[in-house]
C-alpha cells in the first residue's frame, strides 16, 4: 500500500538538468507514496519542458506569488508543504535519491518528532564526492553545534506540515536554510530526530558544481561560532608547530581527522555506505577548509557574502537565541499560508 504522505522537490534549474533521470525516480517515488509534488522555479521554457517529462501523477506547480527569497530553495519548500494534501510530508532536493524501505521508515518516525533528519551519502562515488564525504564523516562525530553536535545536514527531511505551517515556515534569506529550518523547528517547541542510521544516496555534484560550493560551504560556519573558531585556527597553529620544528606533533594534528572521520564511517553502520578512501582524505578536506574559512571571513566582515539563488546572501542561518526571541512575534496562520499557495 502507498504511504499516505506528500513527496515535495523544489526545482530551479537555470539551464537543462536531467531531467528524464528525475522523472523516471519521481514516477517510481509516485508508486510508494500518494501524492509527488514538484515546485519548478526554473524559467518557463524549461518549466514547459519540465512538464511535459515528468509523469501525469506528479504534480507540476510554481512558487507562490510573491515569494522572493533569496534562497530560492525554501519557497519552493514552502510552496510544496501549503499545497499537499497530508500531515506527513518529506521534502529533497532533486538530487536525492530515497529507496522506499528508508522512506518508510523516516514516514513513521514522524510519530515521534516534528522533523526527522537523515544522512545522505553519494553514489556513486567520483573522487571529488569521496572527498566531500569526509565532511560527512566528521560531523557525525562532531558538528560544533550545541544544538544539533552529531550528524551531517543532508538535502532531505521528512516533518508534519502543520508543526511547519503553523510556525510561519522558516527564514529563505538564510545560506545554511537546512541548519535555519532545524534551529527553528527547536525553538518553537518541535522536536528533531536525527537518525544516524537511516541512509539516503544523493547524486553527486558535477565536478564544477563542486569546485563552485567550496566557500559557499565554509561560509556556513558562520552560523556555527565555535566550528568556524577552530577552522580558523588550524592553518596558524599547525604553521607554528612547524616553525617550531614540532614536526610529530604537527603530523598528528594533520593525522586527527583521518581517524575522527573513521571513527564517524563506522557508527551506525556506516561502513556499508561510505568508503574508506573517504577517512584517508579527511585532513585534505580540513586543510582546505582551513583556507576557504577564511576566505569566508573575510567576505563576512565586509558583507560581501556569497553568490546563491537569485543573488547574494550574507547571513548563513539565525542564531537559537534569535529564533527564540522571535517567539513573541505572531506568525501568519496555517490557512492563510495554505490559502496563498492554492
Amino acid at each position: 500500500m502507498r504511504l499516505a504522505a506528500t513527496y515535495v522537490v523544489p526545482l530551479r534549474w537555470a539551464t537543462p538538468g536531467p531531467i528524464d533521470d528525475l522523472a523516471a525516480y519521481l514516477a517510481a517515488v509516485s508508486e510508494w507514496v500518494d501524492e509527488v509534488i514538484v515546485v519548478d522555479d526554473s524559467p518557463p521554457e524549461l518549466r514547459a519542458r519540465h512538464a511535459e517529462r515528468l509523469s501525469p501523477a506528479v504534480r507540476h506547480i510554481s512558487p507562490e506569488a510573491g515569494r522572493n527569497s533569496p534562497n530560492g530553495k525554501v519557497d519552493g519548500v514552502l510552496t510544496g508543504v501549503a499545497a499537499a494534501r497530508y500531515e506527513r510530508v518529506v521534502i529533497a532536493d532533486d538530487d536525492v535519491r530515497w529507496e522506499h524501505g528508508p522512506l518508510e521508515r523516516a514516514v513513521g518516525l514522524l510519530g515521534e518528532a516534528e522533523l526527522v533528519r537523515p544522512q545522505n551519502h553519494f553514489r556513486p562515488l567520483p573522487w571529488h564526492a569521496r572527498w566531500d564525504t569526509a565532511r560527512s564523516l566528521l560531523n557525525r562525530v562532531v558538528t560544533g553545534d550545541r544544538q544539533f553536535p552529531v550528524g551531517d545536514f543532508p538535502g532531505t527531511f521528512a516533518l508534519r506540515r502543520d508543526f511547519l505551517l503553523g510556525i510561519g515556515g522558516y527564514d529563505g534569506s538564510a545560506l545554511f536554510e537546512n541548519l535555519e529550518l532545524m534551529r527553528k523547528t527547536v525553538a518553537r517547541g518541535g522536536r528533531v530526530l536525527t537518525v544516524l542510521d537511516l541512509y539516503v544516496p544523493r547524486e553527486p555534484p558535477t565536478f564544477e558544481h563542486f569546485r563552485s560550493q567550496r566557500v559557499r560551504q565554509a561560509y556556513d560556519d558562520w552560523s556555527m561560532p565555535l566550528r568556524m573558531a577552530m577552522f580558523m585556527a588550524l592553518l596558524p597553529a599547525l604553521a607554528g608547530l612547524l616553525l617550531q620544528r614540532r614536526r610529530r606533533a604537527a603530523l598528528a594534528v594533520i593525522a586527527a581527522p583521518a581517524a575522527i572521520a573513521e571513527v564517524g564511517r563506522r557508527r551506525a553502520g556506516g561502513v556499508e555506505h561510505f568508503p574508506a578512501s573517504a577517512s584517508l582524505l579527511a585532513p585534505l578536506w580540513v586543510l582546505e577548509r582551513g583556507i576557504c574559512i577564511w576566505i569566508a571571513f573575510w567576505r563576512g566582515l565586509r558583507g560581501t557574502g556569497v553568490h546563491y539563488g537569485r543573488g547574494r546572501i550574507t547571513r548563513a542561518a539565525s542564531s537559537p537565541t534569535r529564533l527564540r526571541a522571535d517567539r513573541t512575534r505572531p506568525a501568519p496562520s496555517r490557512e492563510a499560508m495554505a490559502e496563498a499557495a492554492t
